[in-house]
């Protein structure tokens, strides 16, 4: 059955605490499972979320700073343990090749599965995605996978999941004109289908739907990066490492407050803000919601380890 929710495997920042485990994130997505900044223990915080190897198609750092990569070796490893069967792309500033390198060969073992790095070079799509339809055993797309440069200490990226419009087939309008079958495809292929000497437009069968949208914003200032990966979209998933009074602070080394991850899902129309990374100086998360949520009205989650937010319903 297809799904489209984010699986939050640690919030922490810099280093785990009592409750909280370092970054992990994992955007199941139709089939398909993008893992997002995997930081040391989250082969370990997988297990307890029930998430399996399998089903992660895609790795996407933002950058190598070891809180947001330090779990890469216990993953690579894991693909080759269980035998992953499809191939697994890696995603990462192209100026962290030789990070990548160490971390994927950090110790022997017998390396079976296909993983496929494909660093990221500068602004841009970096990656069709696709997945299997179950009605016709082919591949078919779904989404563009694109970059960001961001502003920290280091070169760093975030990343954006765009799914273009689509039309949704209304099974009434099909019955009243006459439609099933091959029609169907037919009529989602070429714009329109002859039926009994009638010509039936795709318009009269169906209604636009609008494709769906994700973000994720990790370590970095307010900068042009952060607003064009969120702009829009229907789950931003973005660092909020500090609160108001640190504001300076968070500049100083790279980072965003709560307040300033309020300002970003306001001021580009985003639907369900999920803050994270939150400092260990923070024991209480009830303090970032409520700093969000005085700048943005829409939905806010505070994300918890081992939770899972769902995406919300098509607009």
């Amino acid at each position: 059955m297809s799904s489209r929710e984010l699986v939050v495997l640690g919030t922490a920042s810099q280093v785990p605490t009592r409750q909280r485990a370092q970054n992990g994130y994992l955007l199941r997505w139709d089939g398909v499972g993008l893992l997002f900044d995997p930081g040391e223990g989250t082969q370990r915080q997988m297990l307890l979320a029930g998430v399996a190897a399998s089903e992660i198609s895609r790795i996407c750092l933002t950058h190598f700073h070891g809180d947001h990569c330090l779990g890469v070796p216990g993953i690579v490893q894991r693909l080759s343990l269980d035998r992953v069967a499809h191939p697994v792309h890696a995603h990462y500033p192209a100026s962290g090749r030789e990070y990548f390198r160490r971390l994927r060969n950090a110790t022997a073992f017998y390396e079976v599965a296909d993983l496929r790095e494909e660093p990221v070079h500068d602004d841009g799509p970096i990656a069709t995605l696709s997945t299997l339809d179950p009605a016709s055993g082919s591949s078919v797309d779904f989404g563009t996978l694109s970059a960001r440069r961001l502003e920290h200490s280091v070169e760093s990226f975030g990343y954006r999941l765009t799914e273009p419009d689509g039309r949704r087939m209304l099974p009434d309008r099909l019955a009243a004109a006459g439609i099933s079958g091959r029609h169907v495809r037919e009529v989602q292929r070429a714009g329109f289908v002859a039926v009994d000497g009638r010509r039936v437009e795709l318009a009269d069968v169906s209604e636009a739907r609008p494709g769906q949208s994700f973000a994720f914003v990790m370590d970095t200032r307010l900068c042009d990066g952060v607003f064009a990966l969120a702009d829009g979209v229907d789950m931003l998933v973005i660092e909020s490492t500090f609160l108001a009074p640190e504001a300076e602070l968070a500049r100083h080394v790279g980072h965003l407050t709560a307040a300033d991850a309020g300002r970003v899902a306001a001021e580009c129309g985003v639907r369900t803000l999920v803050l994270t990374h939150f400092s260990q100086r923070y024991p209480d998360p009830r303090r970032f919601h409520e700093e969000a949520a005085a700048v943005f009205g829409g939905e806010i989650v505070v994300a918890e380890d081992l939770s899972t937010v769902p995406m919300p319903k098509r607009r």
